[in-house]
């Protein structure tokens, strides 16, 4: 046996066979042609069931037997399709992870090194003695020299981070999760009685008939002779594809289904669908010899976190604000740094594309039973996270949080990747919102005022470089709707009014401000629902004159006409490109975080909190511009808009009464936020089981809402996740699964307190103010939020101008 990583040898026996095994299978699952495997050298040819191979799945996982095997035992089979899904609410598991409490462990020093080696001379022994030591005597110090004298045990190529975090986390992952889903699937599907056997092998022999190697399958039931392999991340190895090929072609007689906890993506669907199609080839008559089954879960790993021990961070965690960006904190003070599936994932996302190839590929070949969370380390698109949940903010807790993201659809070949410089802006965000007073949330972008451009202090943060950009990034969008070469650009130049056969258009004032945003304040905390953002326009003058000559003078008619152009074409387009285009995510991200900000100062101002040294504080010096923004100046972006105003960014070309001219234009504006805190019942009607998903997700790092693609991940200031889950052992009145396909959802229940009724009228929008709680009392949420929340300045006016190019 590997003694540092305690893995068997035969499994090391498995890696090397299926590493023969990986070129034939991936020359059969791309469809290329190819040598077939039979003629290959040293590759298998048949395979045979095991001899009292298994051992029965409610002996292993249930620690009990059961006489008969209930009629309605295994998973649902739909007639006609090769596919079925569980469409109820998802389920939690516990999965032991003891091991995670030390991931704040350092590299062994010197000295450390000679008392992790001081057991015994041989290193396996010595390594056998610090763990018996560890586990008589309890103490996390022992725990550690026994991981240290892991880690000395043979030379290592990787830091000793790297090989916590990769290996020994990763062994413990493999050996722990994997057997807890089995134990989950078992419980929910009755796999029980003398039917079901669990862990039953099947012998690989290459032509010579010479055992080569073997097949471990998860479950197989003796009658059905079904074999049946779980996969909690949903996707399926291609080494394991190629070994069931062989299975097939030897066992004619026996079927396969996959199980995933997770929804297969198009590309794992493909593989099942394929691998269906060939067997079917080989079994004339016989239909959907292999399915695919799907039944979400979440995995919830059971860490006490120990401090001294255990790694805590410095995002959105208000007793231990002041150091650099991301720093590991080890103090004893129960309300200093924050763990949480979120953690784990940002840390792990890789700052480039490339490093996070490669952290994908180095994390999918240690994964041996696919225990790696959907996509694996890349399978987040951390350009979409944003806070959508914050609560526990009683004295010295700190605060929980919870974050929204999409899945990458692709993370193969695009993992996502970035994800702590995201962590690091919605957490800088939050902060600054809270230190600074409001009259300070502004910034100016008007050709008129060089000297009022934003406030100094609000200038040395990344939330107010966000919005000032935000600001010049609009004008540009939305000079690009009105491009006469789109169809939209050249209805809009043809829809102006015409001022002696010009098209005629006065100064204009474009600004964003939030549509009123949903969210509901429950469960000790508020869930931010939506907060969308609206533009506005409305016509304005400056002193400061444009490039050209102005195009005309519109009366009060002319104004409002080509207003009702402007609000009908250009501002709805530009709206949906500011509520969903990649260039305006960080705006996004502040605005959301801006939100959770006033709610944690409402709080604060009933009860004191964590926060209540930070709140109006104005000083912003722990949350500076980071790299690589660090020497950003709001001036510089200021001579650029001001060159833009004045020489024009856009030059079109119009047809006129009078023939083709030339148009230039420039300009842009920013603004306030209302919002309203919808009823219970509203809040369970469209979003069923968010509730529950938030609490989940401080504890799973693969939460799906629901079935979607839309993950929630989070963390809190414990980390402790020790409780909570679900218990898979099961009961044997338990309700059983029906075999529809299709079975019937269990009604989602709220735990939080009595409901209220619908409103019987659609509420007035409340203008600033969150108008409603859930119990309807106003609770005047943000105070002043109208006016402060990234308030983007009073300028920023464009003229139209024109110049000639030709007779007029």
């Amino acid at each position: 046996m590997n003694r540092a990583l305690r893995i068997p040898k035969r499994w090391r026996l498995v890696a090397r066979f299926t590493a023969a095994l990986g070129l034939a299978g991936a020359v059969i699952l791309t469809g290329l042609p190819g040598i077939p495997v039979e003629h290959a050298s040293a590759v298998p040819t048949s395979a045979k069931l095991r001899p009292g191979t298994g051992k029965r799945c409610d002996a292993k996982h249930l620690g009990k037997t059961y006489g008969k095997t209930p009629s309605n035992s295994g998973f649902p089979t739909s007639a006609g399709t090769n596919f079925d899904k569980w469409n109820g609410d998802p389920k939690n598991f516990n999965f032991p992870l003891p091991g995670k409490a030390f991931d704040g462990l350092k590299a062994p020093t010197a000295a450390e090194q000679t008392k992790a080696r001081s057991k015994n001379p041989d290193p396996e022994k010595n390594v056998d003695a610090w763990e018996a030591q560890a586990k008589a005597s309890g103490d996390p110090a022992d725990k550690a020299m026994e991981i240290y004298a892991r880690y000395l045990l043979k030379p290592r190529p990787q830091s000793f981070e790297r090989w916590f975090d990769k290996i020994y986390i990763r062994n413990e992952i493999n050996n722990s999760k994997g057997a807890s889903f089995e134990g989950r699937l078992v419980k929910d599907f009755q796999l029980i009685g003398p039917d079901w056997l669990c862990e039953v092998y099947v012998d690989i022999f290459d032509e010579n008939g010479k055992r080569i190697g073997w097949r471990k399958y998860d479950a197989y039931n003796q009658r059905t002779k079904e074999f049946n392999e779980f996969k909690s991340n949903s996707e399926l190895r291609n080494k394991q594809l190629t070994q069931d090929r062989v299975v097939a072609k030897s066992m004619p007689d026996h079927t396969f289904r996959y199980s995933g906890a997770k929804n297969f993506s198009k590309g794992q669907r493909n593989k099942i669908d394929t691998f269906n199609r060939e067997v079917e080839r080989m079994r004339p008559g016989k239909t959907n010899q292999v399915r695919g089954f799907q039944r979400q879960y979440n995995a919830i790993p059971q860490t006490k976190p120990i401090r001294g021990y255990s790694r805590y961070d410095t995002w959105f965690a208000p007793g231990c604000q002041g150091g650099p960006a991301g720093q590991v904190r080890l103090a004893a003070a129960s309300n200093c740094g924050t763990r949480g599936p979120l953690n784990d994932r940002v840390n792990g996302s890789g700052r480039t594309l490339n490093e996070a190839k490669q952290i994908q590929a180095e994390a999918r070949r240690l994964d041996t039973r696919g225990t790696l969370p959907r996509g694996g380390p890349g399978g987040v698109d951390f350009t979409t996270l944003e806070l959508r949940y914050v609560g526990g903010l009683a004295k010295g807790k700190g605060m929980q949080y919870s974050m929204k993201a999409d899945m990458m659809p692709v993370s193969d070949e695009n993992p996502g990747y970035g994800g702590q410089a995201k962590m690091q802006l919605a957490s800088d965000a939050m902060f600054t919102w809270l230190a600074l007073t409001p009259e300070k949330f502004w910034v100016n972008l008007n050709p008129d005022e060089p000297d009022r451009i934003m406030d100094s202090k609000f200038a040395s943060t990344d939330a107010g470089r966000v919005l000032l950009e935000a600001d010049l990034r609009m004008k540009h969008d939305f000079y690009n709707a009105m491009d006469p070469k789109t169809d939209l650009g050249k209805r809009y130049w043809a829809a102006l009014p015409k001022q002696n056969g010009y098209p005629c258009m006065p100064g204009l004032r474009n600004w964003i401000e939030p549509k009123p945003a949903k969210v509901r304040e429950q469960d000790g905390g508020i869930y931010i629902l939506d907060a969308p953002l609206r533009l506005k326009s409305t016509a304005q003058k400056t002193i400061t004159q444009g490039p050209g000559e102005p195009i005309c003078d519109p009366d009060e008619a002319e104004i409002k006409a080509a207003q009702r152009v402007v609000d009908s074409m250009i501002v709805p387009e530009v709206e949906k490109t500011i509520n969903t285009a990649p260039q305006y995510a960080d705006l996004r991200r502040v605005y959301t975080s801006r939100v959770a900000a006033e709610w944690i100062r409402q709080q604060d101002a009933k009860t004191p909190t964590d926060f209540r040294s930070i709140i109006n504080s104005n000083n912003v010096k722990q949350w500076p511009l980071r790299a690589p923004n660090q020497n950003w100046d709001k001036n510089e972006l200021f001579k650029r808009y001001r060159k833009i105003y004045t020489d024009g960014e856009f030059t079109y070309q119009i047809d006129t009464d009078h023939g083709v001219q030339v148009y230039i234009v420039g300009g842009v504006d920013f603004s306030k936020q209302p919002k309203r805190n919808i009823s219970r019942v509203r809040f369970n009607v469209e979003n069923r089981t968010l509730d529950t998903t938030t609490r989940t997700s401080m504890k799973s790092d693969d939460t799906s809402y629901r079935d979607t693609d839309t993950l929630y991940l989070g963390g809190d200031s414990s980390g402790d996740t020790s409780g909570g889950g679900t218990d898979p052992t099961p009961t044997p009145t338990s309700p059983k699964p029906t075999h529809s396909g299709t079975p019937t959802p269990q009604p989602s229940v709220s735990h939080s307190g009595g409901d209220t009724p619908a409103p019987t009228e659609t509420p007035r929008d409340p203008g600033g103010d969150l108008a409603h709680t859930g119990s309807d009392t106003p609770i005047g949420l943000i105070t002043g939020i109208a006016a402060a929340v990234i308030a983007a300045g009073a300028g920023l006016v464009w003229w139209m101008r024109r110049r000639r190019s030709g007779t007029e």
